[in-house]
């Protein structure tokens, strides 16, 4: 009898732990970030700079914002580096990850030098605009950049309104949630002053093909000469990505009631401190995108060249001496196993780490493909590095934290479970 009953205990607490364990790895909320662009596909251009750029780097610093607070949500990006993704690729890498959100970022642009200012965001539909369907023409022309772009979209033309009909008569399941997400993102650009220009409906390729709700944001216009500013600015950065999270979080609490600890919406950014006379040559160039030299670059002549190389001269001694027990050198790692750093930005142009825009701190260069990257700080566990970074954006507001396993960047929410 006590055989039977314990048979009988041990079957009903199955039961209930089961589906304990079912649901919480159901409530994992899978969030694609699109950065529009990308490799030989440049987007629309600037007087000195590219959509793709300011695309990747505001979807990044996004990403990075649900990362740190959202630990139920798992973000996927369509691109990480400049790299040319076709849009039906994108499209897929959604819809295999059987996303719940799809969020494509991009930034505006006018023809012959005509002037605007502001963002909006798209939902999947037909255009009733003239100028919304000349941003769908605009942004679907990439796929003439692809091989074979006539079969693969079945003979879509993005250059002729009649190939735009069809948005006419699809029904996008998701419209209700898409365009409640768009209003979500435009209310939140608007609480940080962006000129709100609404949220609209346009035939785009990349969000035809999801299967989730899904939007298209424009930044701002990189053709109107204070916006590209504005979008290349650290103030920029921050304020936009921050805007997008925000209108996430909005969403999620909105349609998520299934989850009852989401955060808050982040409050409004510091205003980054006004520029020295020092910094007012980089004072528009965003950190994560792109450091330039705040003073002209010194001559190769120039008695600055040993400052350069204090920073190594201490790692030769070492490498000398374990290069005489090489099982030694071999036991010692260069690198720890997890290490996060604070990344004050990047550009393709080397500076020097004691330029001023760093404002006194002390910067780290590596060169990445052909990028070189300033980092500050070097940390072993995630809660430090994120105490340090709250004194760093006192004087560089866009500078963010990232993580690299046995040397290799990773993602903060990797490394973490490494510590």
């Amino acid at each position: 009898m006590n055989k039977y009953l314990r048979i009988l205990f041990f079957g009903l607490l199955l039961l209930f732990l089961l589906p304990a364990h079912a649901d919480s790895s159901a409530k994992k909320f899978v969030l694609v970030i699109d950065a529009g662009h990308g490799g030989h596909d440049s987007g629309a251009l600037g007087a000195r700079s590219k959509e793709k750029d300011i695309n990747l780097t505001v979807a990044l610093a996004f990403g990075r914002l649900v990362e740190e607070n959202c630990p139920d949500v798992t973000v996927v990006y369509t691109r990480r580096t400049d790299v040319f993704i076709p849009l039906q690729r994108r499209a897929d890498i959604a819809n295999n990850k059987k996303a719940d959100l799809f969020i494509s970022i991009h930034t505006n642009a006018l023809p012959g030098g005509r002037i605007a200012y502001g963002s909006e965001t798209y939902s999947l539909g037909m255009a009733r605009a003239k100028a919304n369907l000349e941003v769908a023409k605009r942004e679907n022309s990439v796929i003439t950049l692809e091989n074979d772009y006539r079969h693969t979209y079945q003979g879509f033309d993005p250059n002729k309104a009649e190939s735009y009909v069809i948005f006419e008569i699809m029904q996008d399941r998701h419209m209700k949630q898409s365009v409640d997400l768009a209003g979500c993102i435009q209310r939140n650009y608007k609480s940080v002053g962006r000129p709100d220009k609404g949220v609209h409906q346009a035939g785009f390729l990349v969000l035809r093909n999801t299967s989730m709700p899904s939007v298209l944001t424009e930044l701002g216009f990189i053709t109107t000469p204070a916006e590209e500013a504005y979008l290349n600015s650290a103030r920029g950065v921050e304020e936009l990505s921050r805007s997008i999270y925000n209108g996430f979080i909005t969403y999620r609490r909105l349609h998520d009631k299934s989850v009852s600890d989401l955060p808050a919406p982040l409050p409004a950014a510091p205003a980054p401190e006004k520029p020295t006379a020092d910094t007012v040559a980089a004072a528009t160039v965003t950190p994560a995108v792109e450091m330039t030299p705040a003073v002209k670059p010194e001559t190769p002549t120039t008695p600055t060249t040993p400052k350069r190389a204090n920073a190594p001269k201490p790692k030769a001694a070492p490498s000398k001496t374990q290069t005489a027990n090489p099982k030694n050198n071999a036991a010692k790692p260069k690198t720890p196993n997890v290490e996060y750093r604070i990344q004050l930005g990047a550009g393709k142009r080397q500076i020097s780490t004691t330029d001023p825009q760093f404002k006194g701190l002390k910067v780290t260069r590596t060169k990445e493909g052909d990028l070189f990257k300033y980092y500050h700080g070097s940390f072993t566990r995630h809660a430090d590095a994120k105490k340090a970074l709250q004194e760093v954006k006192k004087k560089i507001p866009a500078a963010y934290v990232v993580a690299f396993h046995q040397g290799k960047p990773v993602s903060v929410t990797q490394a973490k479970k490494f510590e």
